[in-house]
């Protein structure tokens, strides 16, 4: 059974593509992968795996979460989307150590996946309270 509030969750999102987190998810995504593409042969297999993995994974917990039809799976996507942000950000930070991206590459990517964590926040709020307004129907 859907309650009220998911019914009016369900009838303003037509489409993940409508969630501003999973669209900052999605310019992290790219931006990443253009990053990824100029890191040296031998490092395909393990940091540039590493990242795009978690790059993907950004958008993918998103969606999946999204397709759920209780607030509470949704979260958990989300949460699981956070650990996703915050590996690629480990990865980010060691990548101007390793001399594969410049300083400024790195800031721009840290500032992109600082906006993601935010609205990705705020939808994981959003998601709680409708949860609760729910059980209150």
């Amino acid at each position: 059974m859907v309650t009220g509030a998911r019914r009016q969750v369900a009838g303003s999102l037509k489409s993940i593509e409508d969630l501003e987190c999973w669209k900052a998810a999605t310019e992290v995504r790219r931006y990443i992968m253009t990053l990824a593409e100029r890191f040296p042969d031998k490092e395909k297999f393990s940091p540039v795996d590493d990242m795009t993995r978690a790059a993907r994974s950004a958008t993918h917990n998103i969606a999946e979460g999204s397709g759920r039809f209780h607030f509470q799976e949704n979260v958990q996507f989300c949460r699981q989307n956070r650990g996703s942000l915050y590996d690629l950000l480990d990865q980010l930070i060691t990548a101007p150590d390793e001399k594969y991206v410049g300083e400024n590459e790195y800031k721009r990517g840290k500032e992109l996946i600082d906006r993601v964590s935010a609205l990705l926040n705020g939808y994981i709020n959003y998601l709680l309270r409708a949860k609760q307004q729910a059980s209150n129907e």
